[in-house]
């Protein structure tokens, strides 16, 4: 099985493979160590850490790590998901081709203004041009980001209940082809 596409988007925003490192990590290093994002994402580890986790999704087909930016400005980091490679698929049945979805907004100042819904919106877009056996997209934001959900909400994802992650309670969140 082949590592989950990298989307195309439409400028300003554009999407690249993540590298494991020099600015690349640095900056995901940065961004995960925000409070508002380590309050969700849980993953402010050292950047010993994070290279190693970017080495492992690098390194097979169940995770892509991109780094989104709006003009040239990196803005978010991308993840995207093979859902039946991934733990998720033992929360919710995943069907051949799902893709999941984690984003983050690195920095604080550019949340709130819509940048997350047209991240979101560009990024299912481009994922379902480039795999056409992709009939969904899901995503498993924790119950308590608000400004997440709001985002998903605002991009086309439905809201199918809630799942008990180990480490949160989340909303399990799923975009249908149309």
């Amino acid at each position: 099985m082949p590592a989950p596409p990298l989307p195309l988007l439409r400028p300003p925003l554009s999407a690249r493979v993540a590298h494991a490192e020099g600015a690349d990590l640095d900056l995901i290093y940065r961004w995960m160590s925000h409070p508002h994002v380590a309050a969700y994402w849980e993953q402010a580890w050292t950047r010993s850490r994070w290279q190693t986790q970017l080495l492992d999704h690098l390194a097979g087909p169940r995770c892509l790590p991109m780094v989104v930016s709006d003009g040239d400005v990196p803005v978010a980091y991308v993840e995207v998901y093979r859902v039946e490679l991934d733990r998720l698929a033992g929360f919710h049945p995943a069907r051949p081709g799902d893709l999941g979805l984690h984003l983050a907004i690195g920095d604080q100042d550019r949340t709130g203004a819509g940048l997350g819904t047209r991240i979101l919106r560009a990024v299912v877009a481009g994922l379902f041009a480039a795999e056409p056996r992709c009939t969904r997209i899901l995503a498993e934001p924790d119950v308590g980001n608000t400004r997440s959900l709001h985002a998903f909400a605002a991009a086309g994802f439905t809201d199918h209940g809630e799942i008990q992650l180990p480490e949160k309670t989340a909303a399990l969140l799923i975009r249908e082809r149309g």
